[in-house]
């Protein structure tokens, strides 16, 4: 598993990419839920984050910091985390708003009251 996925250990691949670069993702995603930004914009941020992980990940622990390999790694992650975070603000958002209308089926869903 080891050079897949992370690059030195799975303590920093835990705490930089999932704990850090995921939260900052899912605070992402749900910034643009909230000010209502297509999710466009939200890949267009969460392209920078990744960047930004990977920086981290080479500054203080010596990874390297130009590897296509694991920006990509590092970004699927942030992706997935990121729109996570947007889909359960844009549903909470479409049924306390919009409660004549929708009704919830789920953290991720909504539907048509009908």
């Amino acid at each position: 598993m080891q050079g897949i996925i992370y690059e030195d250990t799975v303590f920093h691949f835990l705490l930089i990419t999932l704990i850090m670069g995921g939260a900052a993702a899912w605070m992402s995603g749900r910034a643009c839920a909230l000010t209502w930004r297509p999710r466009t914009v939200l890949v267009a941020y969460l392209l920078i984050l990744a960047a930004a992980v990977r920086y981290i990940h080479f500054a203080p622990f010596g990874g390297t910091l130009i590897s296509l390999h694991y920006y990509l790694v590092d970004l699927c992650i942030i992706l997935v985390i990121g729109f996570l975070g947007y889909r359960h603000t844009r549903a909470r958002q479409m049924t306390t708003r919009y409660a004549w209308r929708f009704e919830s089926t789920g953290p991720l869903s909504w539907k048509s009251r009908g």
